[in-house]
């Protein structure tokens, strides 16, 4: 098969596996990747729908050295779903194959390729597919995007992830200085080492000013071993996108729907009034009513410190699931929260706009909880849809008035779902979704 990868980003991955990682560490502990988490997959994916039986098929392209395929073959042990891994580097596949081995994991298929090689390997096509931090990579992105599209089921799906521009600032203006500092070398072996070297002693000098020094708090790959000093500073081939340009690229060029969801913060920091919630300016209200392209371009701007992009590419907006259908089953998510403690914290104002601080993601808004969110809330258990919450809370009206009808409570009920939903906290799955797992909500 020709070669079809970069012979640079190859050669770094075979000496420095990534991300850098200890096998045994998975008697300890389980690591989750944001996007692979099954519940969040059929919310965004599959509109709630999805059960993850009847042959599942999911492929992690750039599998580097186990995170995301882990994840979901423990999500999936229990099913009949197969997972793929491919990746280019022979040294992060024996890792993963270490992990997969500890946890007894036979759910995998080991596949040593470049992600370019799929439509020569025969795999078949997948429901969804995994792409973190790989097309970034690519001297020709949009060839690697095509490539998965090629491989996915019809309504099929893609987990993606990638640079973005702004939260990056400091590390390219790094990379910039080290490439003067480094110079051309010639043994890679020697020069690598001369590289890290090089990068560790002026790392260690920067003055404050700097701005990947004012910055640091953002990164973290850096305090990670070599090969994290290397994937974020020494890289050879490394792009980064505007949210905009996602869009332009994704969504007007691919005709592909984007749901971003940043790891811990969810939609929040793409959304202007979350962004400037704990001090709205006098324009707030008008930026809201902006197209979700503009908010998010702008909001990207404003909080400065998204540095990565996280997002599902999906055939249209329908793979959402959908709020305002009354079978949907609404559950808590990512973090102990019970309808009770919600109801609480949204009862609290009887009623009036509140301020809701978010400690996980950092947010902190000020949200209208409608006349009967948190009874609403209070109902919420996972189990019963939308339909027998709102038939519970009208067999408990005692106004004078008719009990409210689905469309007035999903109208009023709105705010309260947008904000929760915004931060992955609520989310939706239909009742036809048999729950794999625990984590099936």
């Amino acid at each position: 098969m020709p070669q079809n990868h970069l012979p640079k980003v190859k050669s770094q991955y075979e000496a420095l596996p990534y991300p850098p990682c200890n096998p045994q560490d998975e008697h300890k502990r389980l690591v989750q990747t944001w996007l692979e988490d099954l519940p969040m997959i059929n919310h965004y994916c599959f509109a709630g729908k999805q059960s993850f039986q009847n042959g599942f098929r999911a492929l992690v392209a750039g599998g580097g050295t186990g995170d995301a395929t882990i994840f979901l073959a423990e999500q999936l042990r229990h099913t009949n779903a197969e997972i793929v891994h491919l990746d280019m580097s022979h040294a992060s596949i024996v890792l993963a194959q270490e992990r997969a081995k500890i946890r007894g994991l036979t759910n995998i298929t080991w596949t040593h390729y470049s992600l370019l090689s799929l439509p020569a390997l025969g795999l078949g096509k997948f429901d969804y597919i995994n792409c973190s931090g790989v097309l970034h990579h690519l001297a020709d992105p949009d060839l690697g995007l095509r490539v998965l599209r090629s491989a996915l089921k019809e309504g099929g799906a893609i987990g993606l992830m990638l640079y973005a521009t702004t939260g990056r600032t400091g590390v390219y203006q790094m990379q910039a200085l080290m490439r003067l500092a480094n110079g051309a070398g010639t043994d890679r072996e020697a020069d690598d080492k001369r590289k890290l070297a090089n990068t560790r002693d002026l790392l260690g000098s920067l003055p404050a000013s700097n701005w990947f020094m004012r910055g640091e708090s953002l990164y973290n790959e850096h305090k990670m071993g070599d090969a994290g000093i290397y994937d974020l500073l020494l890289h050879s081939q490394d792009r980064s996108y505007s949210v905009g340009e996602l869009f332009d690229w994704l969504g007007t060029q691919h005709g592909m729907h984007l749901s971003f969801s940043d790891v811990q913060r969810g939609r929040s920091p793409y959304l202007p009034h979350m962004v400037l919630g704990s001090k709205p300016p006098a324009m707030a209200a008008e930026l809201r009513q902006l197209p979700l392209r503009r908010q998010y371009e702008m909001a990207e701007l404003m909080i400065g410190n998204i540095i990565t992009h996280s997002l599902y590419l999906t055939p249209d907006a329908s793979s959402v699931a959908p709020y305002g259908d009354a079978a949907c089953i609404p559950f808590f998510y990512h973090e102990p929260l019970t309808g009770e403690i919600a109801a609480q914290v949204f009862g609290s104002s009887k009623g009036q706009p509140f301020r809701l601080t978010h400690q996980h993601s950092g947010v902190s808004v000020v949200v209208n909880p409608g006349k009967y969110g948190a009874k609403i809330l209070r109902l919420i258990d996972g189990q019963k849809s939308f339909g027998e919450i709102f038939e519970t809370f009208r067999a408990g009206w005692h106004g004078q008035a008719a009990a409210p009808d689905n469309a007035a409570l999903f109208a009023d009920f709105a705010e309260s779902y947008d904000t929760l939903n915004a931060l992955e906290r609520l989310l939706l799955r239909h009742p036809d979704a048999v729950a794999t797992n625990a984590h099936g909500a």
